[in-house]
């Protein structure tokens, strides 16, 4: 729940409180609720937030101390995943925790913190005063399953200023196409079929459909997973066996290879940065 995540994207993971609410289809089988009822730490659904300790809201200015160290060691600036197991912008939380967490986004200017949410139509209104044209040290992002999600969604995430937004077409339970005409597009797209039990298959054309649209439009394409090896397509496509499969492609549950590569590109404007505070 701290540093050194497992999430292919991130480096940290942050939740200044747990708890949410099942909103869309993506949520079915959501991990953070699957987590909840495993760990009994928060009730899920519409039922109160749980905040964080005290102690673990340290973690991320012990991450910050120690930027130096970690650009030398791999050449960039740390990412942190907020909130893995709960959504910034979801509307039960209390207000005041989430001021708590933009002073503390402005105490750690070194790291980047992705934001990703399924409740893009409140971001606006629960922006702190001083958000201006973004923190430079923000990304914006949303959750978008298929194509439904994504038309409902990006409209609102478009219209709110920021360094970085980004789409997360995961878990990919249908075709998500990027407009060929639209007025603004994201930064950066993460692309992934899901996992674990009850998992919905990923056809492989959707992946290769919206990689090719990334490239088309300059957005920067992430796979991360095909989920199970049943959608990857050395199993669809060349009847190799799962075990098979996993021998050659083992870059992510179920694989993690589109034709022979590996297609995981963060924004460049983002990975060059030198910004050293919000804005």
């Amino acid at each position: 729940m701290a540093e050194g995540s497992r999430i292919e994207w991130t480096d940290h993971t942050f939740n200044p409180w747990t708890g949410c609410t099942n909103i869309s289809p993506g949520c079915d089988h959501c991990y953070a609720e699957a987590w909840s009822k495993r760990s009994g730490h928060v009730r899920w659904g519409n039922n109160p937030r749980k905040r964080t300790t005290a102690d673990y809201w340290k973690a991320p200015l012990i991450w910050n101390a120690r930027a130096a160290r970690f650009q030398a060691q791999h050449g960039r600036r740390q990412r942190v995943f907020c909130a893995s197991l709960a959504d910034v912008f979801d509307n039960q939380a209390p207000p005041e925790w989430r001021a708590d967490l933009f002073a503390l986004v402005r105490a750690t200017p070194a790291l980047d913190w992705l934001m990703l949410t399924k409740r893009p139509q409140n971001i606006a209104e629960m922006l702190p005063d001083d958000w201006g044209g973004g923190y430079a040290n923000v990304w914006l992002g949303m959750t978008a399953e298929d194509q439904v999600r994504y038309d409902q969604r990006w409209r609102h995430l478009a219209a709110v200023p920021a360094t970085i937004r980004f789409v997360s077409y995961e878990p990919a339970i249908g075709p998500l196409r990027l407009p060929a005409d639209a007025e603004a597009y994201p930064d950066w797209m993460i692309i992934g079929g899901e996992s674990g039990g009850g998992a919905r298959p990923m056809d492989p054309a959707w992946a290769r459909d919206a990689i090719a649209d990334c490239r088309r439009l300059g957005v920067a394409p992430f796979f991360k997973q095909w989920g199970a090896y049943g959608n990857n397509p050395l199993v669809r496509e060349q009847a190799m066996t799962p075990a098979e499969a996993k021998g050659v492609d083992a870059a992510g549950k179920g694989g993690g290879m589109v034709d022979g590569k590996v297609v995981r590109e963060f924004p460049t404007e983002a990975m060059n940065s030198t910004a050293s505070g919000a804005a």
